[in-house]
């Protein structure tokens, strides 16, 4: 094998900087998140009494195929107050989900602890992906039906963050003096994860769960 003249090692090494560079960079991204799934079971993650068959697991997914049902994140580190939470979501044409934080187990009806940032692409709900549900919405969509994306919900203090793909969709920012209503508790404080099948039209799929603790 004939020596690669000098000008080509130059380029071997800077092509293999720059790789390193990007793996340190996609490493950095993820430091400190802990995964909240397994890949292939329900370990730490609890259904609602409300239609439990509506969850499968395929392929190591979490999908929505049948009635409404919410499964909630039960098992080490909860509650959680301040954190980013990263979801990756792929749904099919008009189905609806959604993604609740600071919230509490509940075994039937629509969650009303904590708050819903919204999964919806293409459904009839004007509230389209990463709104917070009913406080902070959208009427676009920022992510397509087919295809994964990475909702990525950061709560700080008062102020919550929803990021899709690495973009801002919604940052909301919890007015002083806020108090929960009667029917829901729509006030930052602590609590868990849910994730929500909306109904039999509805098919969501939700995997790579994680979650970084920030500091209170």
């Amino acid at each position: 094998m004939r020596p690669l003249p000098h000008r080509s090692w130059l380029r071997l090494t800077a092509c293999l900087c720059l790789a390193t560079s990007l793996l340190v960079a996609v490493d950095d991204e993820e430091t400190g998140f802990v995964a909240l799934t397994d890949g292939q079971s329900f370990t730490g993650w609890t259904t609602s009494t409300e239609n439990p068959g509506t969850w499968k697991i395929e392929d190591g997914v979490f999908v929505t195929r049948g009635s409404r049902s919410h499964l909630f994140y039960t098992g080490e580190g909860a509650p959680y107050k301040n954190f980013e939470l990263k979801v990756e979501v792929m749904t099919e044409p008009s189905a609806n989900g959604g993604i609740y934080f600071h919230t509490k187990y509940q075994a039937s009806g629509w969650p009303t602890g904590g708050f819903e940032t919204q999964v919806n692409n293409t459904q009839s709900d004007w509230k389209k992906t990463g709104s917070v549900y009913d406080v902070a919405s959208v009427g676009f969509a920022a992510a397509e039906d087919g295809k994964w994306w990475t909702q990525h919900i950061i709560v700080e203090g008062s102020t919550v963050t929803v990021k899709v793909d690495g973009k801002i969709v919604v940052q909301y920012k919890e007015p002083p003096g806020v108090q929960p209503g009667p029917a829901f508790e729509r006030k930052l404080g602590s609590g868990t994860f849910a994730l929500q099948a909306h109904d039999p039209k509805s098919v969501v799929r939700y995997r790579h769960i994680r979650v970084k603790r920030l500091p209170d």
